[in-house]
Order: structure tokens, then C-alpha cells, then sequence
């Protein structure tokens, strides 16, 4: 069963940069990770994922700011967020699940099995 620490979080002015830290154990195989956010009220929203095989998915909103990497070492995947804004103020969660047959990861959260306790970002004005 997979395990996930999500680390980074925390409180930046406009424009500022963070990285988000997920620290995995226990992944699959063939996995996929990803980064969702939400805002109270609102729907968690997909931000990135990465696959074992190497594909990525950056969402539109946040392409061009926002990237997806990872240390196979350790294991742990990143969130690398520049230029942040007001916007992407949000609980940034990590989540892992199994991939199937797909040649690249599900933005559904409902397609995740595991998921980490969440990191805050708040981005000031």
C-alpha cells in the first residue's frame, strides 16, 4: 500500500516561487503520482501527474509556471511552482494510484487510490 508525505508548503508573495516535496513508498509498479489542489468550497482540481514510464500532464491552467519532476532514488516526486499567484492558492495534495493499460495518468481524483495529508499555499497579493 503506498504511502505518501507531501512537504513545501507555505507563504509567498506574488511572483514568488515553492516547491512541493512528495515523498513515496510502496508504489507500484507501473504508478501513476499526481498533484491536485483545492480551495474550500470547491472541487479538487488536477494540477500535474507523472507515470512511471515518464509522461507528464501540466495543467493548462498552471502550464508555463508549473512543472512535475522526480528523484527515482528516493522516491519522491515535485511540484516546481514558479511565478505563483493569488490564484493557486490552495491545499496541494499528492496522490497515487496503479496504471492500468493507459499510456499516460487519469486527472480524475476519483482514479487515485492513495493520497498524502496536503500541504497549504498561500500566495499574497
Amino acid at each position: 500500500q503506498a504511502h505518501l508525505v507531501e512537504s513545501g508548503g507555505g507563504s509567498v508573495q506574488a511572483g514568488g516561487t515553492l516547491r512541493l516535496s512528495c515523498a513515496a513508498s510502496e508504489l507500484p509498479a507501473r504508478y501513476c503520482v499526481a498533484w491536485f489542489r483545492q480551495v474550500l468550497g470547491k472541487e479538487r482540481e488536477a494540477v500535474a501527474n507523472i507515470a512511471d514510464n515518464g509522461n507528464t500532464m501540466i495543467a493548462v491552467s498552471v502550464k508555463g509556471r508549473f512543472t512535475i519532476s522526480r528523484d527515482n532514488a528516493k522516491p519522491t516526486m515535485y511540484l516546481h511552482m514558479n511565478t505563483l499567484q493569488p490564484e493557486d492558492t490552495a491545499l496541494y495534495f499528492c496522490a497515487a494510484t496503479s496504471r492500468t493499460f493507459a499510456t499516460s495518468c487519469a486527472t480524475a481524483p476519483s482514479s487515485y487510490s492513495y493520497w498524502g495529508q496536503g500541504t497549504e499555499v498561500t500566495v499574497s497579493s
